[in-house]
């Protein structure tokens, strides 16, 4: 992987292009069959989408920050860095695709007097799938910058601002691409007939507040402490000493 990072080229950057388009198209087309095969063909097209929107809307930044953080890294190698992530993450969800595929095909109907529990248990599970992708995904990057970067501290630094960046782009994409999941009393469509209007950020801090009765200061707090358990994995890698072989393993 360093290889590539050090020499990207054009084989590299399609190879990484189809496995995206691949593993994420298959995952999304499982997320909107519940709701109508023509919704799994819409969301097999965003979900695609929604990965290189984001990188392209915050490529620029990326670079900006991999060289004031001191990473070394160029734009190009920044936009390898992350592609290659994404890529890793692909195949994990392209890999349980036919789970969540059967999973699609046994759900009730979505006109059935369970679908609203049956939505809520489907976006549950998706959501907890794409965290488990995506820690991975950063597990991998995380390695991939340790041994690209001077120290392990600002291989960490990159990485944190990297994954808040795209974090805080894509989400709002993603609210602007909605619907992924398909609400059972709304008709299928690609976009929402609005879809600039709100943000997914005061969506997800009225939901929040409405579900915790008021207390969505704690509530969030306590969300964000459950995101940082789930990346414990990364920052115990970055945070680890490493020995005298691991170092000269990495040495340029």
């Amino acid at each position: 992987m360093r290889n590539w990072i050090d020499h990207p080229d054009a084989t590299k950057l399609r190879l990484c292009i189809v496995t995206i388009v691949a593993g994420f198209g298959l995952y999304g087309l499982t997320t909107g069959l519940w709701r109508a095969p023509l919704m799994g063909v819409y969301v097999a097209i965003k979900m695609p989408g929604l990965i290189f929107l984001t990188l392209i809307c915050n490529g620029l930044l990326n670079g900006m920050l991999g060289l004031l953080l001191g990473s070394g890294l160029g734009f190009r190698q920044s936009l390898m860095a992350q592609l290659i992530s994404f890529s890793i993450a692909a195949m994990v969800l392209g890999a349980i695709a036919p789970v969540t595929f059967f999973m699609a095909l046994n759900a009730p109907e979505a006109d059935a007097p369970n679908a609203g529990s049956a939505h809520t248990n489907f976006l549950i599970t998706h959501t907890l799938l794409i965290a488990f992708a995506g820690v991975i995904a950063n597990l991998h990057l995380a390695k991939l910058l340790i041994a690209t970067t001077p120290t392990r501290q600002i291989a960490g630094a990159t990485l944190a601002s990297w994954i808040l960046g795209n974090a805080f782009v894509g989400a709002q994409l993603s609210w602007i691409l909605r619907p992924f999941f398909g609400t059972p009393t709304l008709k299928v469509a690609f976009l929402r007939e609005h879809p600039f209007d709100g943000t997914f950020y005061e969506v997800v801090w009225n939901s929040i507040n409405k579900a915790s009765g008021g207390f969505g200061i704690p509530a969030l707090f306590f969300t964000g402490a459950a995101l940082l358990w789930l990346h414990l994995p990364v920052v115990k890698l970055l945070s680890r000493k490493p020995s005298d072989k691991s170092t000269q393993s990495i040495q340029p």
